[in-house]
């Protein structure tokens, strides 16, 4: 019985020993090996005082290793929290600290990351190098556990297991109102009421081969890792050298013969348009799934007219909740001009839309916030119980009995079969190719340069990846900066996929009446 997320790899290990579980270029690891593997790092993660519930990172690029590590983590008890490798140092610290994080799996590949890292994170102690490279910075002011430590641990066997499913699995970081990013706590239940309705409802297999696109900081890859271990499937992890070139990302899917593909919109479309997908064998495919953005209509006719075989399905739900509703895609005609449905719920899910003044949406046309509950519904956000409970509220359709629900801040309707439409945000979140970004954040941090009076971010709408993000700027009197230096600004505090990607300078800004910046002027004259 699957209880814990660990227990997907330990069954499909005794079913399927000899099969290969993970792919990258030409390395493999068989189902036994990463059961191994994974013991020995449990073990050793034990032996450096890693608790049960202690918060583990793991600050590591796309491969084998970073699968290792999170099942690694889950063995030994602990909660893993995945680091974008390509976030500035100081994101990385701040989630460390805010974390109480003090042992990270990483790579010898990060070591000058590593020491900027803990110059700020005071609470990091431990770093455990997932990488056969024996020469470690002897300078390097934390605890190094190399590698070959790990591979020759005589204990590979795991003391017993006191989780319950209830327990944190994995908190993922993601972009904050106030400028600082939050941390979503998913336990073990809330995955698995996901995974296991992936398995059963799209009829995934041990003989799939499931493509692994979207880096572990990133929602989508629950699906690719738990998914695919709960069938004994193959998880081929896409290379990240290849993951922004449509035609050798279409290539790569052909020649690791991918029957299970799963991605933001904005990929999809990127390969519809640049990816030669005319000149390529997919007839492997089954599934196509795609979520965390409207998928432009032209681009999904085109998609599925180039590759006509799989089903394509199209999830919905943020990181708060995994998946809450699905929508099987139909042909698209060729008059059709508006976006798909985001579907109904999930099994075992329950959601529906408020509006203003409380009430459930029942008809068409209505519009309101969509909720979630059920036990996809997170834990809320790590030490910070003020927005766990802006958003975590109990049901106000239910009163008499304390029952937790999610509020999205997505707005939706419903059409004549009962399939939300999804309408737009209640708040300042926008997504851009695939991430949710708080606007506010990324203002914070530009308001925090001595040269910026006044700062506008919005969002220009972009076929290809949703939103471009773009900032109006009015400097102080007399002041310069380039947009490039700005940029570079940015770079030290934000993720690549929330710098702004143009910058435009103005005297001032536009005002309302009430004398806030404009912001629908704005983006009326940038669209």
């Amino acid at each position: 019985m699957d209880y814990l997320l660990q227990d997907l790899l330990i069954e499909s290990a005794e079913k399927y020993p000899e099969k290969d579980a993970v792919v990258f270029g030409e390395e493999k690891v068989s189902y036994a090996e990463l059961d191994l593997l994974t013991n020995k790092v449990a073990n050793v993660l034990i032996g450096q005082g890693i608790k049960r519930g202690d918060r583990v990172g793991i600050y590591i690029n796309k491969s084998i290793p970073s699968i290792i590590s999170v099942y690694g983590i889950l063995k030994a008890g602990a909660v893993y929290v995945p680091l974008d490798p390509q976030a500035p140092p100081s994101r990385i610290s701040y989630i460390i600290d805010n974390c109480d994080i003090n042992c990270i799996l990483t790579s010898t590949a990060k070591l000058e990351a590593i020491g900027h890292v803990k110059e700020e994170a005071k609470s990091l102690e431990i770093a455990i190098f997932t990488d056969d490279k024996k020469e470690i910075n002897e300078e390097l002011p934390l605890k190094s556990v190399s590698w070959q430590e790990v591979l020759s641990h005589d204990v590979v066997h795991l003391p017993e297991s006191q989780s319950i499913n209830n327990d944190l699995a994995y908190i993922i970081y993601t972009s904050g109102s106030t400028g600082t990013p939050k941390g979503v706590m998913i336990s073990h239940l809330n995955s698995l009421t996901f995974v296991n309705w992936v398995v059963e409802n799209l009829k995934v297999r041990s003989e799939d081969r499931f493509s692994s696109h979207a880096p572990l900081h990133f929602d989508l890859s629950i699906l690719d890792i738990y998914a695919c271990a709960k069938v004994g499937g193959t998880l081929c992890l896409v290379p990240e050298t290849l993951s922004m070139f449509p035609s050798r990302l279409s290539s790569w899917i052909e020649s690791n013969r991918i029957s299970v593909w799963y991605s933001v919109p904005s990929i999809l479309s990127m390969m519809v348009t640049h990816g030669q997908l005319d000149q390529r064998d997919l007839s492997n495919m089954r599934l196509l799934i795609f979520a965390g953005e409207v998928f432009p209509i032209k681009y999904l006719r085109q998609l599925m007219q180039l590759v006509p075989g799989p089903e394509y399905v199209n999830l919905y739900g943020p990181t708060e909740t995994n998946v809450v509703t699905y929508y099987i895609t139909p042909s698209i005609p060729e008059t059709q001009t508006k976006p798909i449905p985001i579907g109904k719920r999930c099994e075992n899910v329950e959601v529906f839309a408020l509006t203003k003044d409380g009430k459930v949406v029942t008809e068409p046309g209505d519009e309101g916030e969509l909720v979630a509950r059920g036990t996809c519904v997170a834990q809320g956000y790590w030490g910070d119980e003020e927005k766990t409970n802006k958003v975590f509220i109990n049901n106000p359709v239910q009163p008499n009995f304390k029952d937790r629900i999610y509020k999205t801040g997505d707005l939706v309707t419903l059409d004549e079969e009962g399939n939300y439409l999804y309408m737009g945000r209640v708040d300042h979140m926008i997504k851009s190719r695939g991430y949710r970004i708080e606007i506010g954040e990324i203002e914070s941090v530009l308001y925090e340069h001595q040269l910026i009076e006044e700062v506008a971010v919005i969002a220009v709408p972009d076929d290809l990846i949703t939103n471009r993000i773009k900032a109006i700027i009015a400097l102080k009197t007399g002041e310069e900066i380039s947009s490039s230096d700005l940029r570079m600004f940015c770079s030290e505090k934000l993720p690549k996929y929330m710098i702004p990607e143009v910058i435009e300078f103005r005297e001032n800004l536009p005002k309302t009446s009430t004398g806030k910046v404009d912001k629908p002027t704005l983006l009326k004259e940038s669209v």
